[in-house]
Formats: C-alpha cells, structure tokens, sequence
C-alpha cells in the first residue's frame, strides 16, 4: 500500500471547471449591459406611454363609457369593471352588415388599388436603384427620400393646383386631344383618391423593398443565368422569389396608415361618395355628439390591423425559419 510519506508530497488536486454562467465578473458585465439598454429604451417607452398607450385606453373608455341622457355626450367609463360594450356591439354590428360594411369595403378597395400601383411604379424603382443604378444609387435614393423632407399637407396641397378643373392636367390632356372637356377630378372621383393615396406613401414603399433587393446575393443571379436562365426566367425565379419578404414588408408598412388616412381623401375629394374608414372617424369624433361611435369605430379598425399585423408576423417568422 502506497502512502502519502512514499511520496513525500501531495499533489494539489484539480479544481473542477466552473459551471457556465458562474464567473462573477461575467454577471457583473452581463447585468451592467442589461441595465444600459434599460436606460436608452426608457424614453421610447415613456414615449409611447405617454403619447400611445394613455390616448388610447381614453379612446377605449370613451368607446365602452355612456351616454350623457340630456346632451347626447359621451361619458367616460376610467374603471374597466364600469365598462359597457353597447356602442361597440352597435358599431361593430353596422361594420359586418349594416351601413358601415360600405365604407369598410370601399376603404379595402382603394388601398388595394393604391399597393397595386404602389408596386407597379415602386418595384421596377426600387430594383433599379438597388440592382443598375452604380454610381447613381446614393443620388437615386435621396431623390427617393427627398419628399420625406416635406410636409405631407403641402404635397398634397399641389394637388389641387394640378388637378383643378383648368389645372395643369386638363390642359394638357385637352392639347394633347384626350379629352374635349375639363375633368372633374376633384369632385368625388375615386381614381384622384386613390392615385393621390399612392403617391403620398410611395417613398413607404420602395425603401424596404429596396433595403431587401439590396441583400440579394449576384452570386445567385450569375450562376442562374450561367446555367442558361435568360433574364426574364431569372428575375421570376430568383430575384421575384427573394425579395418577397421585401414586398410583404413593404405592402404592411404602406397599407397600415392608408388604411387610417382621411385628409388625402378630404383633401381630393370631400364626397361622401368616397368615404373612408378615416374620414367615418373624423366625422364622429370631430363633427357631432357621436363621439363614443368614433371611439367605438377606432377600435374596430385597430382590430382589423391587428389582424394583417398578425398575419405579416407569422409569415415573416415562417419565411425567416425557411431561409436558415
């Protein structure tokens, strides 16, 4: 038997390895960078707090609050376990049925003529600069940005000096022999909406298509055409296929806040003939003691886009877990 005297001296044993995630300092670093990104996110929160979520639970009191008997105003309800769900049942009845169920189509209707001519115009654009444009890209895309630094009224308001009965469009349609007599544009034509509705939310539309053509690897594209795909067949069986993550992005973040717009309509047109969900809303809440239907209808149409933005979240997950 061997002892400890034979040797003389005792080995030190082996310290076992530490666990993952018990260094100390690894913490101590790990917590100081959580409590960093703590710090710059709260004024977004506190942003959104404040001028999101607190406007809109009134709206949502508003909505589920009562009716003032001898004014017809809308009574707040602050206290969820107050809340009455009869203006909303009511709206949301005339919403799926009733006289509201035109509106909501006709909204459905113009924003979807206004995407399909968004990627009309906005695709072949946005492949441009992204794909052909050289040296010119940087110069492209500001000119593409450039009506971010104006007012959205003022774009819309030179409109009206194009599109008057002897505006600039008229007359020159009338020179050109198109037309022997002024159109009347802006007198509930739905074609002015809906054209003037694509072009104040094109710039929405080809920057994230552009951002995604941008990231298309020419790798794919060459070897494509090196296999004998000539460029018709390669742009629709590999760029067209790659860049609809781009074109769903895109159509989300362009449809959301046309689907909310009333000025444009307002603006071009002013007809009750044309009549969106926004301009439904600005007539409740802004030109009578309706307001609790307004709140109401806010509502319905958030949950509305509620149900595209679930709809875009699950297909971008799916494309994301496609393409790893």
């Amino acid at each position: 038997m061997t002892s400890v005297e034979e040797h003389g001296t005792v080995e030190p044993a082996t310290a076992a390895p530490d666990a993952p995630g018990s260094d100390p300092n690894g913490k101590r670093r790990e917590a100081d960078r959580d409590g960093l990104w703590r710090v710059l996110a709260f004024p977004g929160i506190a942003w959104t707090l404040v001028f999101f979520a607190v406007p809109f639970y009134a709206i949502v009191c508003v909505a589920f609050g009562a009716t003032d008997p001898l004014f017809g105003e809308p009574v707040p309800s602050w206290n969820p376990l107050r809340w009455q769900f009869t203006t909303f049942h009511e709206v949301l009845v005339r919403s799926m049925g009733g006289d509201l169920t035109a509106v909501f189509v006709r909204t459905l209707v113009y924003v979807g003529a206004a995407l399909a001519l968004c990627t009309l115009v906005g695709y072949p654009v946005a492949y441009y600069v992204a794909r052909l444009a050289g040296r010119r890209r940087g110069l492209l895309l500001g000119l593409i940005l450039a009506p971010w630094w104006i007012n959205y009224l003022t774009r819309m308001m030179a409109w009206l000096a194009l599109l008057q009965d002897e505006g600039y469009v008229n007359r020159a349609l009338e020179a050109i022999g198109v037309i022997g007599a002024p159109v009347q544009w802006l007198s509930g034509n739905p074609y002015t909406v809906i054209v003037a509705l694509a072009y104040g939310y094109l710039p929405f539309y080809i920057v994230p298509l552009f951002a995604t053509l941008d990231q298309i690897d020419p790798r794919l594209i060459e070897a494509s055409r090196d296999l004998g795909m000539g460029t018709a067949r390669t742009f629709w069986r590999v760029t067209l296929p790659l860049s609809r993550a781009g074109l769903l992005t895109a159509s989300v973040i362009t449809a959301l806040p046309m689907l909310g717009d009333y000025y444009t309509n307002t603006l071009v047109s002013g007809s009750p003939e044309t009549t969106m969900i926004g301009n439904q809303i600005d007539l409740y809440l802004l030109g009578g003691p309706q307001k609790h239907l307004g709140a109401a209808l806010v509502l319905v149409l958030s949950l509305l886009l509620m149900v595209l933005m679930a709809y875009y979240l699950r297909t971008s997950r799916r494309e994301t877990q496609e393409a790893s």
